[in-house]
């Protein structure tokens, strides 16, 4: 089976509860761009979708959040580019080596406010390790065969990650939680 990724093929590692993050740095080898993250990330998932990026025969990215504020671009910024204007995340990239640097989200959003990011672009350990496997069957409009998904879903499992077709429950009922504020629906009792 091709690589789920290469921070889960082989086990995860722990983070650190106490990091307080790093610099991630393009796949250029001369003039990279960088990122500070002030913070460690929050609710860092394998994901499937097709829009993250994704490292050199990955089937899944490692993405995770943090505050917006904690971000910052502290080199070569005029090498990032949005990845596509339409989407709902603004996906900047580095225009030579095509590597997501974050990923912003201006409209109005239930994350609005926390950029995406792969902590695993820092050489420096520490980050939180995945949560979560997210929107695990998104890899077969990608081209992977359907008939091999208990393979990808059990190897999650194996290494302790539940895999979900969408995000995890949490983050579900936040955009709920969301979606009925916006709503004027209340709260129910049960």
């Amino acid at each position: 089976m091709a690589s789920l990724h290469p921070l889960i093929d082989n086990g995860l590692t722990k983070g650190k509860p106490d990091f307080a993050g790093g610099n991630l740095h393009c796949r250029c080898s001369s003039s990279p761009v960088e990122v500070k993250l002030s913070s460690n990330v929050a609710h860092n998932h394998a994901c499937g979708c097709s829009k993250c990026w994704k490292p050199s025969g990955a089937l899944f990215s490692i993405v995770g959040v943090v505050p917006r504020d904690s971000l910052s671009v502290t080199s070569n910024a005029s090498k990032l580019n949005i990845v596509d204007n339409t989407a709902a995340i603004q996906r900047y990239a580095c225009k030579e080596c095509g590597v997501h640097m974050y990923g912003r989200i201006e409209a109005d959003h239930p994350f609005k406010g926390l950029d995406f990011v792969h902590a695993e672009l820092s050489d420096e350990p520490g980050w939180q390790e995945p949560q979560f496997a997210a929107f695990v069957s998104s890899i077969i409009e990608q081209g992977f065969d359907p008939e091999k998904m208990g393979d990808v879903r059990g190897k999650f499992k194996k290494v302790g990650l539940e895999p979900y077709d969408c995000l995890s429950p949490a983050l579900m009922d936040l955009i709920a939680a969301y979606t009925a504020k916006q709503a004027g629906v209340g709260k129910s009792k049960l």
